[in-house]
């Protein structure tokens, strides 16, 4: 079946991308540094997408990775984070990985902005 027609994408939306994922490499070698093991990156469902998803002693994490041409405005992006669209697509890759569902669950944010260090807020939101 020939692939349909789209819309040429305009440069600066390959460089986001692409910066996109810079970010979640970046973010999959802080942690795994940190000595956790990397489960699935980019985990797509339907209900959104998971940028990395993790696991530390007994604990998934469910990370969402955020990167910003500036360190100063980490809180305001904390508060954009869709923590519902994180929710909802966790709870369906938990549902198609019924050997993840007995254990901790946790979501993470990773902040990263240029000339840094990586900020990992662990427990960022409780969804409860």
């Amino acid at each position: 079946m020939p692939r349909s027609p789209s819309k040429p994408k305009s440069k600066a939306r390959i460089a986001a991308y692409r910066g996109g994922l810079r970010a979640e490499a970046l973010a999959a070698w802080y942690l795994r540094c940190k000595f956790y093991r990397i489960i699935a990156r980019r985990a797509k469902t339907p209900l959104g997408e998971i940028d990395l998803i993790v696991q530390r002693a007994g604990t998934i994490v469910f990370v969402e990775v955020k990167a910003r041409a500036s360190a100063a405005r980490e809180g305001e992006t904390l508060e954009a984070v869709n923590q519902r669209r994180i929710s909802h697509a966790a709870q369906y890759w938990l549902a198609r990985h019924r050997a993840s569902a007995d254990t901790d669950l946790r979501f993470d944010v990773i902040f990263l902005a240029p000339w840094r260090w990586p900020r990992h807020v662990i427990n960022a939101f409780d969804v409860s």
